[in-house]
């Protein structure tokens, strides 16, 4: 049986424990924040700058954007990872950080070194079909596929990118043969749509928005699982004949595993009031994203899930790296 005064010192440490790690939390940020993303100019790129500018004035404490490209963020986010977790280092990358994995050996574990601070924005993509494809709904486009198995065929950039994953699911689910057709980046793919080269795409709402409004290509629906603010009219794929289906591009806020609670979730506060912000909203729309501001525990539970969903969609689609 413990003795009174050692659950007296058990609870005084406790106590103490607390208090300090409040006291980190109030007197958090001390000094300049780097944020690691990818390539300048890209979506992930673009959320950490919106969300650095929005933390310098609301943390009073500058935080800069630092860019590491190539590898797939590989590192990126090898370098946070590896840095101090006092909340001075963070990441800020799409789901190809907690989905590279499941292709193929990384130097990270995306569970195990990373602790997540926020999604911070989800970008859906739009299935469009060239406008001489005689389905106008995603009930005609599968019934089409299902009367002709292997005659269609859809562009798809890198291997387990956003776009291709969507392609997958969506056949899969569907239940179709559909050949894919691999580009080495989203440009390309949708060029050779445009032409009539391929006759379906899963594109990002910035890279065909203008060509479905000419008239070039035409939205059969979104593949978000609620309609988009991007275009509210456009249905979703899960309202039109496949229920359940849902896969979006997602960028999140990490922070180096060991990080303590309190910084985490005060940067998860703000950066969920940041990107809701009325002029931050209008620019993530504006890049084809759409805010989120998740709290830790949501922002892992997703990843988690994710995790399960694509790793079951690779066994079942037999989808390998290139």
């Amino acid at each position: 049986m413990l003795s009174p005064r050692f659950l007296l010192w058990s609870f005084l440490t406790s106590v103490m424990m607390m208090g300090a790690g409040m006291a980190a939390g109030q007197e958090y940020p001390s000094k300049l924040i780097r944020i690691v993303t990818g390539e300048a100019g890209g979506g992930s790129d673009l959320a950490a700058r919106l969300i650095a500018q929005g933390l310098t004035v609301n943390l009073s404490q500058q935080v800069i954007v630092e860019n590491r490209p190539g590898a797939g963020g590989v590192i990126a986010a090898q370098a946070v990872a590896k840095s101090p977790p006092d909340g001075y280092t963070l990441l800020s990358y799409s789901n190809v950080i907690w989905l590279a994995p499941l292709f193929g050996e990384v130097p990270y574990d995306p569970v195990r070194d990373f602790s997540a601070v926020s999604l911070a924005v989800s970008a859906p993509n739009f299935i469009v079909v060239h406008p001489t494809l005689p389905a106008k709904s995603i009930r005609e486009l599968i019934a089409l596929a299902k009367a002709k198995p292997g005659a269609l065929n859809y562009a798809s950039g890198s291997a387990g990118g956003a776009q291709h994953l969507a392609g997958e699911l969506f056949k899969t689910m569907a239940g179709i043969n559909m050949v894919r057709i691999s580009y080495k980046g989203g440009v390309s793919a949708v060029n050779s749509l445009i032409v009539g080269e391929v006759q379906v795409g899963f594109a990002s709402s910035a890279s065909v928005a203008a060509h479905v409004k000419s008239g070039r290509l035409r939205a059969l629906a979104v593949t978000s699982a609620r309609t988009s603010a991007l275009v509210p009219d456009l249905p979703t794929v899960a309202a039109s004949g496949l229920p359940g289906y849902e896969m979006t591009a997602k960028n999140g806020i990490f922070a180096p595993t060991g990080t303590p609670a309190a910084m985490v979730n005060r940067l998860s506060q703000n950066i969920a009031r940041i990107v809701n912000r009325a002029d931050v909203r209008g620019k993530l729309l504006i890049s084809g994203g759409e805010p989120v501001g998740s709290s830790p525990e949501e922002f892992a539970a997703t990843i988690r899930s994710e995790i399960a969903r694509v790793s079951k969609l690779i066994k079942d689609a037999g989808i390998h790296a290139e």
